[in-house]
């Protein structure tokens, strides 16, 4: 079984393109926070590149912006190649099957809405209601 789930911020803008046959396909990276901390109190980071294809891809590009919380569901694909010099190179990849959008740069954005102190809520006087 080859599934990962992931939850960090976009590092960049996502990138979209589209293959010869005409499918999109769209690149972005997450930083992801590790759980601990290390001997000297700092949290690591890593980082991930995600791949998204067809209708996500075109979702992720239109919605997402570097900052961006995303949650990740996907398979993991090693793949490697050989640079100009000979030397082989190997790259991880997270192909991602869902990507659930947990906040967006935007979230200061005119459609932002600060939620409500609970002071602020009146109290609803109905005697049909059942409780």
């Amino acid at each position: 079984m080859n599934k990962v789930f992931l939850i960090g911020n976009l590092t960049r803008d996502p990138e979209l393109t589209t293959t010869t046959s005409g499918i999109s396909v769209c690149k972005m990276s997450i930083a992801v926070g590790r759980r601990y901390t290390s001997a000297d109190g700092t949290r690591e980071t890593d980082f991930f590149n995600i791949t998204a294809w067809r209708g996500i891809a075109e979702n992720c590009s239109k919605f997402l912006s570097k900052g961006s919380k995303v949650a990740v569901c996907g398979n993991i694909q090693n793949r490697s190649y050989e640079d100009k010099d000979g030397v082989k190179k190997y790259i991880t990849d997270i192909v991602a099957d869902e990507v659930e959008f947990l906040s967006s740069k935007n979230a200061d954005s005119n459609n932002y809405k600060e939620p409500q102190e609970v002071s602020d809520l009146k109290p609803i006087d109905d005697d049909t209601l059942p409780f």
